[in-house]
C-alpha cells in the first residue's frame, strides 16, 4: 500500500481518506500514481487535501505473489511467451494447478486495509475509487459494510448483471495462478479503443509499461531483455450482479455511487452469451436501488482513460464528487462529458 497524505497541517480531525484499487491487469501504482506529467490521479487528489491510499491485492504489483514466481505456473497456452526461457524452466503443466485468489480473499484483504485506515488515521469511513475489475471487490464490500464506506466512485466498472452469486465448489478452483501480457499486446489492445485525434500520447507506450515493470521485479526479468512480461493473477470471482448490487438498498443510499466510463470502452459493455462475461455499465446503474446514483460517459475515451486525454477531467470529476457527492448539482442522473470537461444530461 502507498499513501499520499494531503491532509493540511492543523486539520487532522477533518481528514478525508480515499482508497484506490486496481483492476485485473494493471498494478495500482502504474494505474493511479504514474510519475509522468499530470497523470498521477493520487497526486491530484492529495494536492487538494485528501489522504490517498493505494493498495495492490495479493498477486498484483508490489504485494506478495505466491506461486507466481514459478514460470511453470503460467497459463500453459502462454508459456511460449517466455523466450528466452527463464533459468531452469521447461514448459509443461503448472506445478500449482489452481487459480490463485478469489472474491472472499480479495474482500478480506480490502477489509484489512479499510480497518487499518480507520484505526490509524482516525476516520469514520473511507471513500472508495476503483477501476475496472475493482468493482468485483469494492461493490460487494460496500453493500456488506456501509458503515465503513462513505462513497463509491467506479471507473469503467466490470459488471455482469446475470453473473453468479455463489462461490464455486471446490475452492481453490482448478487452473493456474498466472496470466502474461506483453508490451505490444497491451499497447495494441488499447489501440482498438482509440478513435479521436490526440486521445493518447505516443510516449505513454513506454511510460505505462515501464511503470508496470517497476511493480514486477520478477516479470520484468522474463521475456526479451529490457522488455519483460506483465504477470497477471488468475482469480475466481462471484457475488457481483444485479441482485447483489441492489441488496439492502445500500448502494445509492447510505453509499452514494458515481459511475464513469469512456464512450469507446469495449471491455465494459459486451454481448457475450456467457452471463459471466456479458458486461454492462448501464445495467449497473439500473440495478442500484437507491436514488443517490450518477453515471457519466466520457467522450473520446476508452478503458484505459487514466492514461488518455480525458484523465484531467476524471481527476476534476472525482475532486468534485468527493467534496459534494454531486454531478452538475444533481444527485441522480445520466450525463455526458466532452473533452473540455463540460457536462450535459445524456440524450
Amino acid at each position: 500500500m502507498r499513501e499520499r497524505d494531503g491532509t493540511p497541517p492543523g486539520h487532522l480531525d477533518e481528514r478525508t481518506a480515499v482508497l484506490m484499487l486496481h483492476g485485473r491487469s494493471v498494478p495500482v501504482l502504474a494505474g493511479f500514481d504514474l510519475d509522468f506529467k499530470s497523470y498521477s490521479w493520487a497526486d491530484a487528489l492529495a494536492k487538494v487535501g485528501y489522504d490517498v491510499f493505494m493498495m495492490d491485492l495479493q498477486g498484483s504489483g508490489l504485494s506478495p505473489r505466491p506461486k507466481m514466481d514459478d514460470p511453470r505456473n503460467v497459463n500453459p497456452a502462454q508459456q511460449n511467451l517466455l523466450k528466452p526461457r527463464p533459468p531452469g524452466f521447461t514448459p509443461g503443466p503448472p506445478n500449482y494447478p489452481f487459480q490463485l485468489t478469489n472474491s472472499n480473499s480479495d474482500r478480506d484483504e480490502l477489509n484489512t486495509v479499510v480497518e487499518w485506515i480507520i484505526r490509524e488515521r482516525g476516520v469514520k469511513k473511507v471513500a472508495f475509487i476503483g477501476w475496472s475489475a475493482a468493482a468485483f471487490t469494492m461493490g460487494p464490500y460496500a453493500v456488506k459494510n456501509p458503515g465503513k464506506v462513505s462513497s463509491l466512485f467506479l471507473l469503467a466498472p466490470i459488471f455482469p448483471p446475470e453473473g453468479t452469486s455463489n462461490a464455486p465448489d471446490p475452492l481453490p478452483q482448478p487452473g493456474f495462478p498466472t496470466f502474461l501480457s506483453t508490451k505490444d499486446g497491451t499497447w495494441n489492445g488499447w489501440s482498438n479503443e482509440v478513435h479521436c485525434e490526440g486521445q493518447r500520447e505516443a510516449e505513454m507506450r513506454d511510460k505505462v509499461w515501464n511503470a508496470i515493470m517497476k511493480s514486477d521485479p520478477v516479470g520484468s526479468t522474463w521475456g526479451p531483455e529490457g522488455e519483460g512480461r506483465n504477470r497477471i493473477r488468475n482469480f475466481v470471482r462471484w457475488g457481483w450482479n444485479k441482485t447483489t448490487a441492489a441488496q439492502g438498498g445500500v448502494l445509492g443510499s447510505s453509499v452514494p455511487v458515481l459511475i464513469v466510463y469512456g464512450e469507446h470502452d469495449r471491455q465494459v459493455n459486451t454481448s457475450s452469451e456467457d452471463p459471466e462475461f456479458n458486461f454492462s455499465v448501464p445495467a449497473l446503474y439500473n440495478a442500484i436501488a437507491g436514488d443517490h446514483k450518477l453515471m457519466v460517459k466520457l467522450d473520446c475515451a476508452g478503458h484505459s482513460l487514466v492514461w488518455e486525454m480525458q484523465h484531467k477531467n476524471v481527476h476534476n470529476l472525482s475532486k468534485h464528487w468527493l467534496k459534494h457527492l454531486k454531478v452538475d448539482g444533481k444527485t441522480q442522473g445520466i450525463f455526458d462529458m466532452n473533452t473540455n470537461g463540460d457536462i450535459s444530461p445524456a440524450p
